[in-house]
């Protein structure tokens, strides 16, 4: 699997696990959405994958 993907223009990293089912996928996935990331999941060969993005704000003045 790819480490990086992109998704409408915009790159996101693999999370570096392989899904068995659409149940832990998403359970995963709302965690990760919980966490402030964009998450996008991809499905290929029976199996799930999650690819996440979170935009790091400069918060130092």
């Amino acid at each position: 699997m790819e480490l990086s993907r992109l998704f409408d223009g915009k790159k996101f990293m693999w999370d570096g696990r392989e899904y068995e089912n659409s149940t832990e996928c998403q359970t995963q996935e709302e965690h990760y959405r919980s966490l402030g990331f964009e998450v996008r999941s991809l499905a290929e060969e029976g199996k799930c994958f999650l690819f996440t993005r979170r935009l790091v704000l400069n918060t130092s003045t």
